[in-house]
């Protein structure tokens, strides 16, 4: 048996070995977390604002999550999706008081949850759309990585791979009414957007287009799905993105920080919208006690501890120190809602920038070449927002984005 005190570059050397080929990931190996900050094998700190891409919402190894899976692990792990279970009936429950929607659905992932709301918007094409299967999706969007979540997604990579896609999804730029109200036709289904794209550069929905869409659906009998994935649970400011507008869907769709990193995701649903029959949906590990007592807990202690208004408090102040840099460096466009937030860089400078605070203990996303995404745990603090920006400005300084130096 191989002993477990292998060092850093032995790990990495048996990752590179054994992992299947699917991200560039940097020559570190992450081994333990606390709160805000990620540790490595070698010892180093970072200072966490990418969150497992916005998955840990309470931070790292939080107590509420510790406990509960140690709880529930003690009484049952899994019975299966046959079967009730408590925490089962006691999530949904949590759920849909919250939320304002009647039913859900459980499985593991985003793109489950939004695979769950495809199949859902099909079925209610052919029972009362007369077989109308199209759906609506928006370009730059991110809806997942299954065949037909990757369909549904408007992101350019996406579309050489894995040909032939899974057809019926036309894509419409966001926020173009002209555009969307042109794609509707008879074959149309359902609208699917995020109100804030986080893949797609932390790109926002504007009111009025959503209050047209919201109109739209209702006069032609379309569904009306919001993807708050990554904006669900308090990340904008609010315990839901859609109530920045007043605007609520038909179906929406939960994953990321629903659990605090414990993989679950959810699909809610309006009481007109519950139409699956016995054997439409399903899945082994949909619903399982471990991670309802997870989710339980996890959503619990984001509306106790009124993290939502921690998000929306904290990304005020990012915002501010943000657009405080714009006088001295080569930054720009600083934009999104709560913990969920972009700044824009000179084009080809984003990776470049993410890996020099890597370097410097601070973890930051580019999801392309001139766009800094930030989301940090919801538990983030005003110290933490004047580290991370220390950081960040010794990164601008390095890698030459001060404006003296972008414009000599």
């Amino acid at each position: 048996m191989q002993s477990l005190n292998k060092t850093t570059d032995s790990l990495l050397a048996s990752a590179k070995q054994s992992l299947l080929y699917t991200a560039n990931r940097p020559d570190i190996v992450m081994n333990r977390g606390e709160g805000m900050y990620l540790w490595d094998t070698e010892g180093n700190r970072y200072l966490d604002y990418v969150g497992g891409w916005a998955v840990t919402s309470l931070g790292h190894s939080p107590a509420a999550l510790r406990d509960a899976l140690a709880e529930q692990s003690s009484q049952l792990v899994h019975a299966s999706p046959g079967f009730y279970n408590k925490p089962m009936i006691e999530f949904a429950n949590l759920l849909t008081e919250i939320s304002g929607f009647d039913k859900v659905f459980f499985a593991n992932s985003g793109a489950e949850a939004n695979e769950s709301a495809i199949k859902l918007a099909r079925k209610h094409g052919a029972l009362h759309r007369d077989g109308a299967y199209e759906i609506i999706t928006m370009t730059n969007s991110f809806h997942g990585r299954t065949l037909a979540t990757m369909s549904a997604t408007g992101k350019e990579a996406f579309k050489p791979l894995f040909e032939p896609k899974i057809p019926g999804f036309k894509h419409v730029p966001i926020n173009d009414l002209d555009a969307c109200f042109a794609a509707i036709s008879d074959r149309t289904c359902a609208i699917m957007l995020e109100l804030v794209q986080g893949e797609g550069g932390v790109h926002a929905v504007e009111a009025p287009y959503l209050q047209a869409l919201r109109k739209a659906c209702d006069v032609y009998n379309i569904m009306l799905i919001f993807d708050e994935v990554q904006t669900g649970l308090g990340r904008t400011g609010k315990l839901f993105a859609y109530e920045h507008y007043g605007v609520k869907p038909d179906v929406m769709t939960l994953a990321k920080g629903i659990a605090g990193g414990y993989p679950v995701s959810a699909m809610l649903a309006t009481e007109k919208f519950d139409l699956f029959a016995p054997g439409d949906q399903g899945g082994t590990y949909g619903a399982a006690p471990l991670g309802m007592a997870a989710g339980y807990a996890v959503v619990s202690e984001i509306i106790n501890k009124r993290l939502a208004d921690n998000a929306a408090n904290q990304g005020a102040l990012i915002q501010e120190k943000l657009t405080g840099l714009f006088e001295d460096y080569a930054v720009s466009h600083v934009r999104g809602k709560g913990l969920l937030l972009g700044f824009n860089v000179p084009e080809g400078t984003a990776p470049v920038l993410a890996a020099e605070c890597l370097r410097n203990g601070l973890l930051i996303n580019a999801p392309n070449a001139s766009t800094i995404r930030l989301m940090p745990p919801l538990i983030v603090t005003a110290d933490d927002v004047e580290e991370m920006i220390t950081i960040l400005t010794a990164g601008l300084e390095a890698v030459g984005l001060t404006n003296e130096a972008v414009c000599s």
